[in-house]
């Protein structure tokens, strides 16, 4: 064992920075390093690249974040990519262990006739195109009238509040311009949320919902029959707040006048997706069990639609080398101990985050996942790798040999300050710089 213990994190998304500064606070017995790996030029993962732009408060994260980074006591290294730029066996010769924290960033599949058409789109691929994500297209098609959204998450609402919102009402954010020009072009006139349950058991919170009846121009539609509650739901909304207050959301939209906006926002609850052939979706009408779920009704119902984003979860992608569970989308492991094909630990070898747990909870809760798997790593130094090349300035000198332009803390600075600047003029918070390259750039002047 090395005098001065080294730890490979790999993402640099809330997670990985969120386990760095557990590791760094809890451990005051021995002399540890961490170096973050982020396959991104810039870091904070999902907060930069998953959060809705008009959601500026929850991107304040990012100012805790920045703390723990600025600390200077764990180096950042951006544009380098886990299984091509570095691998398990590199990291094996640098560091004593590694904790990978690479997130979720697919979709999660949807199993229904006509999901694989050229007008089906991923969520979680048109959320990163209006995030300015460097590794997707800058353009996106954007010609359909009507649209169908299916789910009942936080994501869902997301997506169907940039496509019904006004381009204009996003210029004060740092909406990437290629992203405004798309959809200030836009033709768009309905957007319709499909959820499979009832208003009594959404995913979505409070906050998320009140935000779409505050788009302007825009008409809320909900529709009475999906209010004839069950005992179940009842019971929901008179024991959860959050329930009660989403319920009385809901029925104040109920009330409001419609039919003076140009565009309309549908939420249709107890809606199954049944199929979708590039002009029509069709779902079977459920109705409530008894228990808190629901059932088929075998009605099967029409909405004219010319575009579908599926907004069911996001999913995992494996990693070189390293145990994966193909039906979870998750690293196998126990309390954040990785685990091989027969239940046996990789030492030396962790997991924290949706790549430990799969995509659920919220951004806070990936700090209390942390500490759970920074417990594990602690107690099992004895497991450890020994590393042959421990020396810090090693993994700096392989990255160079290899000719890779990898950015720093520093870097990051200098792409942060750069947005910021193209973003005054115009009194927007920022403009992203979306090429990976002009990133790079920008970050190593």
């Amino acid at each position: 064992m090395t005098e001065k213990l080294r730890l490979a994190v790999v993402g640099a998304g809330p997670a990985g920075i969120y386990a760095s500064d557990i590791l760094l606070k809890a451990e005051k017995q021995f002399d540890v390093s961490i170096d973050l790996f982020e396959q991104l030029p810039a870091p904070y993962g999902l907060v930069r690249y998953g959060v809705a732009p008009d959601h500026p408060r929850i991107k304040g994260i990012i100012t805790a974040l920045r703390e723990v980074l600025d600390a200077g006591d764990i180096r950042l290294f951006g544009n380098v990519y886990f299984g091509r730029d570095i691998t398990l066996d590199d990291l094996k010769k640098h560091y004593n262990a590694v904790i990978f924290s690479t997130g979720a960033i697919k979709d999660a599949p949807l199993d229904i006739p006509g999901i694989e058409l050229p007008t089906s789109y991923g969520a979680a691929d048109f959320v990163s195109w209006y995030d300015g994500h460097p590794d997707f297209p800058r353009t996106w098609p954007l010609e359909a009238e009507s649209v169908a959204v299916i789910g009942n998450g936080n994501v869902a609402l997301d997506v169907a509040r940039i496509l019904a919102k006004h381009a204009d009402d996003l210029l004060p954010t740092e909406i990437p311009a290629n992203v405004y020009d798309g959809l200030a072009a836009s033709p768009v006139t309905d957007v319709h949320v499909f959820g499979r349950r009832g208003p009594a058991q959404v995913k979505f919170s409070p906050l998320e919902l009140r935000e779409l009846g505050e788009l302007r121009d825009v008409d809320m539609i909900v529709y009475d029959e999906d209010f004839d509650y069950d005992e179940a739901s009842k019971k929901a909304i008179e024991t959860n707040k959050q329930v009660l207050v989403i319920d009385r959301v809901l029925q104040q939209w109920r009330t409001r006048e419609t039919g003076q906006a140009s565009r309309r926002l549908h939420l249709h609850f107890y809606a199954n997706p049944v199929s979708y052939d590039g002009s029509v979706f069709r779902y079977e009408r459920t109705e409530p069990d008894g228990e808190g779920g629901v059932r088929g009704t075998g009605e099967i119902r029409e909405v004219a639609v010319q575009a579908l984003y599926r907004a069911v979860g996001y999913f995992g992608s494996p990693l070189d080398g390293i145990p994966f569970d193909e039906r979870r989308g998750v690293i196998p492991n126990r309390e954040g101990q990785v685990l091989d094909d027969n239940d046996e630990q990789v030492h030396g070898v962790y997991a924290t985050g949706w790549i430990k747990r799969g995509p659920v909870g919220l951004i806070g809760h990936t700090k209390s996942d942390a500490m759970e798997t920074i417990k594990h790593v602690v107690n099992d130094q004895a497991s450890w790798w020994t590393p042959e090349h421990p020396e810090e300035s090693a993994i700096v000198e392989l990255l160079e040999s290899r000719g890779i332009e990898f950015t720093n803390i520093t870097g990051w600075h200098n792409l942060d300050a750069h947005e910021i600047a193209l973003g005054a003029p115009q009194e927007r918070a920022r403009i992203k710089v979306v090429d990976r390259d002009e990133m790079v750039r920008v970050s190593n002047q």
